[in-house]
């Protein structure tokens, strides 16, 4: 009779830690299993579309990388950070970037210095990071890059990265690629040409130098507001001049203390619409560090919506349906 017992103990408590291993595994993105805070379970199998239409959202809302906060890696759930593996095995941060569907992540081209000859198998791309000298396998999702695909009219032959965009198309070691958790989701890309006016409020993340001169980066994720400045304003003599084309777009804070700085570079600026946060603009150069007239500089990424369309083979991942029509 003990024998039973201890047998029917055993195989309780083994199915107990079954089923919590069951609910503590994140969702795909291309599917609609989610617990916790994310709301009611379901096991069907969503469309593409189902899967976009829930781009943009953050189970945490804490805004509280010069001049910026601490940030909790919830509330930039699509914050990617891209390491390069050197020849005797270290890895190091290289650059930030953005996930705009569970395979691609969006970064700057000027990141890869050596262009389509980059060595793929020395890069790797995390979510989900909330430090770049720390891991939390918790929240954390690594990747290999497939493919790196740098868009053909980058050039920095005047010293201001026209064209600075690049696809990264992300794999885990299991052949998948990422999965929507509470730290990991798709940032949304606004439709072709849109843009929102001079002194929209905006929000930048990254892991770069928290002032100009340390040789460090922060090792935390940190975030800052900025204000999208007008192109008339940015183009002139006292500003960038003619370093600004119309590919880029300036943004910064009134009292020049919050700016982008060396290692945010291929980060996100993301703009709140209707509780929604969009893609516009990607970090990509400027003159020093909250310097005065020389606010940080963004790769424009509503001008890239076909080219980011047709690298992708999705069409209707850079078509902006989730932003709100007039």
């Amino acid at each position: 009779m003990k024998l039973l017992l201890i047998l029917s103990a055993l195989v309780a408590i083994i199915y107990s830690l079954k089923l919590d291993e069951l609910n503590r595994r994140p969702r795909s993105i291309h599917s609609s299993v989610y617990s916790g805070f994310y709301g009611p379970q379901s096991l069907h199998k969503p469309s593409r579309t189902e899967s976009e239409s829930r781009c943009g959202e953050r189970p945490w809302k804490l805004l509280k990388i010069v001049g910026g906060k601490l940030a909790v890696v919830e509330s930039h759930p699509w914050m990617a950070s891209i390491f390069w593996r050197n020849r005797g095995g270290e890895s190091m941060f290289k650059c930030g970037g953005s996930l705009i569907s569970s395979c691609w992540v969006v970064t700057a081209a000027h990141c890869f210095p050596d262009s389509t000859k980059t060595k793929l198998h020395r890069l790797s791309v995390f979510l989900g990071k909330k430090a770049i000298n720390e891991t939390d396998y918790k929240s954390e999702q690594k990747f290999h890059v497939e493919e790196l695909i740098i868009h053909y009219g980058f050039d920095n032959s005047e010293g201001n990265f026209n064209n600075d965009i690049a696809l990264l198309k992300i794999m885990g070691n299991d052949g998948g690629c990422a999965e929507e958790s509470g730290t990991v989701r798709t940032v949304c890309l606004p439709p072709a040409n849109q843009m929102l006016p001079a002194g929209a409020s905006c929000e930048i993340s990254g892991y770069g130098k928290e002032q100009e001169g340390i040789w460090h980066h922060s090792q935390y994720l940190r975030e800052a507001r900025v204000s999208l400045l007008s192109q008339d304003v940015c183009t002139r003599s006292d500003y960038y001049g003619k370093m600004v084309t119309h590919n880029m777009f300036c943004a910064g804070s009134p009292d020049w203390k919050t700016d982008s700085c060396k290692g945010d570079s291929g980060g996100p600026l993301v703009c709140e619409v209707n509780n929604r946060l969009f893609l516009f603009g990607i970090i990509s150069w400027g003159e020093g560090c909250s310097q005065e007239f020389r606010p940080g500089v963004y790769t424009r990424v509503t001008n890239y919506n076909r080219w980011i369309g047709k690298k992708t083979g999705s069409p209707s991942l850079a078509a902006g349906s989730m932003y709100p029509q007039k």
